[in-house]
């Protein structure tokens, strides 16, 4: 499981937890945007500090308190409860879609900006406009929860709302406050690019491609494959002599493995595709 509170955040729990509704996961951006700022009249960044207070400390602050609050400028983190629980930073009208628990999580990222805010010296029009640091962190660790790099109504580029409640209901991945339906927010405006996760390290061998899976192909990885499929209760092979060369009992099994997946149809052909090969994590050779 992962871990439940952002590795390297300070924690500042205010309680209240509750489970969420399950469900695709999601994460919503939003910014604090606790000033209004203009190009002829920038305004100083708010404290991070009083951000921190209000949320953590200050009773209407936690009541729409998110998950996190991020300081893109240093790279700061505070988070107020655990990923599985529900936080309260977007509306929810009474019968409609339970706008802070739909999904399996709805991990809530509060960013400490507003357009034309000035620190350090420097006025930032745009949230990608800042250092962004710590972004990586925050990225991998929302995704480990589930939450796919992507954004089902397209990544935020401007202070417009685009909403679509099918969508909502049946897309995972990252949400603008703009994007989550009974809201009239706009925000965050834009929003940083995906970072990409980390190489793992070679303790399962890489999908070798689809013409690897050839008759007659010799090789320890198809060895280290059928090693796999047994272990995992797909044995379809007639016999288990020449563990190391393609053929039909390969095929067959490779097949239960896929509709153990719960594919079916041509995607259960019994030719390995990365996504399965992936998941049966034949150990590297």
């Amino acid at each position: 499981m992962p871990e439940l509170w952002l590795p390297g955040a300070a924690r500042l729990d205010i309680g209240d937890h509750a489970p969420t509704d399950g469900g695709p996961a999601k994460a919503i951006a939003h910014i604090t945007w606790d000033d209004n700022g203009t190009a002829e009249h920038p305004l100083p960044l708010a404290p991070y500090e009083d951000l921190v207070g209000y949320f953590g400390r200050n009773p209407d602050g936690r009541r729409v308190a998110p998950h996190v609050l991020w300081d893109p400028f240093v790279g700061r983190f505070t988070q107020f409860v655990p990923a599985d629980s529900r936080s309260k930073s977007l509306a929810d009208a009474a019968g409609g879609t339970r706008t802070n628990r739909a999904g399996s999580v709805v991990i809530q990222v509060e960013t400490l900006f507003f357009p034309y805010c000035r620190w350090n010296g420097t006025t930032y029009a745009r949230l990608v406009d800042t250092p962004c640091k710590g972004w990586g962190a925050l990225n991998a660790w929302i995704r480990d929860w589930g939450v796919p790099d992507t954004w089902p109504m397209g990544r935020p580029t401007s202070f417009t709302s685009h909403r679509s409640e099918s969508v909502w209901r049946s897309r995972a991945g990252w949400y603008a406050h703009a994007h989550v339906p009974e809201n009239d927010h706009t925000d965050p405006g834009s929003w940083p690019a995906f970072v990409d996760a980390p190489t793992p390290p070679a303790r399962y061998e890489p999908f070798p491609g689809a013409a690897f899976f050839t008759a007659g192909r010799r090789s320890p990885i198809i060895a280290a494959m059928h090693e796999r499929l047994v272990a995992v209760g797909c044995d379809r092979y007639r016999t288990h002599t020449d563990l190391d060369v393609w053929g039909s009992g390969d095929v067959a099994s490779y097949r239960a493995w896929q509709q153990k997946l719960g594919y079916t149809g041509a995607d259960a052909d019994g030719r390995p595709g990365p996504t399965s090969w992936n998941r049966l994590q034949v150990p590297h050779t």
